[in-house]
């Protein structure tokens, strides 16, 4: 069954259209949107899918539009400027105008980067975010497109809306376990800071990675978009509330960055993030989370709930000033005051260092 949600923001309303089977569709979503039959169109994808699909996905295309494509590495190396250049080197060799638009197919790597080449590439042309991981439920909606730099996680980037999100759920079919989990993070991430009844209803249903199929995958997207997409109407741009998605992302980021692209996925570092995050609110605040079983729960995923020794908790708190969401070299950290009620606080370094000590030295204790 296919499904119309409305993102809506201060500058732009768009469609995204969810379900399974959206591919046999897109010409005809396409032409709906606007896209005239016979522009220029560039896919860039990723290794991975040009094995898995990108033929067949090339044939419904190839009939209505004049369509190139662009590959880059799978992985989150290539959100590099290196590859920002090649792909804006490939618009500009295949003749691409004003006119003509970008499908960014793929995980949240590719829609980031292809997002940011639409946004800048003669200063913004259209483009149209087709997520194949759960993960790319929270990238693809929201306009935030960017690349990474060796100083730091997604600082180079934009605000630039989609025309659309076509999720069509069949791509997730082929997820290998980790990325599953990965994409989970955020789906947790969605209920914790907005949502109680479906953070409940995520601990009744989904007992194991293997539960999120079928209709129950379905929703988890759809709620987790739902969230999303409330956040983005009242602060496209971050200014305010919209800065509660980035619940765990503080640390998350700085063990992103410090440990190597890639070399921990992305929703396991927000795993990590999230039960530091929970980790502080509890001394913030004063309150407990003990009956939660937070630790507990995320192991039951396979998500990692300890850091790991060779990690410098000097190092990290280095990496965390240097987040976007630091002002003025202080660090800003997104709290839960209670399920589904998160607010930003200012905290000071010494503080957060001795906290993070604390943490990485209290694996397997803590909520449990």
């Amino acid at each position: 069954m296919m499904e119309r949600i409305t993102i809506q923001t201060a500058t732009k309303q768009y469609p995204l259209f969810l379900g399974e089977g959206m591919t046999e569709r897109l010409p005809q979503l396409l032409e709906e949107l606007g896209f005239a039959h016979g522009t220029k169109l560039l896919v860039i994808t990723d290794e991975t899918l040009e094995k898995l699909y990108l033929s067949e996905f090339m044939m419904s295309l190839r009939r209505y539009y004049d369509v190139y494509t662009h590959i880059i590495p799978s992985g989150e190396t290539a959100k590099s400027f290196e590859h920002y250049y090649a792909c804006q080197t490939a618009a500009l060799a295949y003749g691409l105008d004003r006119d003509s638009f970008i499908i960014a197919f793929g995980g949240g790597v590719v829609g980031d980067l292809a997002g940011f080449v639409a946004a800048t590439f003669m200063r913004g042309i259209a483009y149209v975010q087709m997520p194949t991981t759960l993960l790319a439920h929270d990238s693809a909606v929201g306009g935030k497109v960017a690349i990474n730099h060796p100083l730091g996680k997604n600082m180079i980037g934009a605000f630039h809306q989609p025309e659309a999100v076509i999720y069509d759920i069949r791509f997730l079919q082929s997820l290998p376990e980790r990325e599953l989990r990965s994409g989970f993070a955020e789906v947790i991430k969605h209920a914790l800071i907005g949502d109680r009844p479906f953070y409940e209803w995520l601990k009744q249903n989904i007992h194991r990675l293997e539960d999120i199929e079928g209709k129950a995958l379905q929703y988890c997207i759809r709620k987790g978009i739902e969230v999303k997409a409330r956040i983005v109407l009242e602060d496209e741009k971050e200014k305010g509330v919209r800065a509660h998605l980035n619940f765990g992302h503080t640390l998350a980021h700085a063990l992103e960055s410090e440990l190597g692209y890639g070399t921990i996925t992305h929703g396991d570092a927000v795993a990590l993030g999230m039960l530091f995050a929970i980790f502080v609110s509890e001394r913030m605040y004063g309150v407990s989370f003990a009956k939660e079983r937070f630790t507990s729960w995320f192991q039951s995923y396979g998500f990692p709930v300890a850091l790991s020794k060779q990690l410098a908790p000097e190092r990290l708190l280095q990496k965390m000033k240097g987040d976007k969401k630091a002002k003025a070299g202080q660090i800003r950290m997104v709290l839960l005051k209670e399920i589904g009620h998160v607010q930003v606080e200012t905290i000071a370094d010494e503080q957060l260092l001795a906290w993070l000590y604390e943490f990485s030295q209290s694996e397997g204790e803590r909520h449990d």
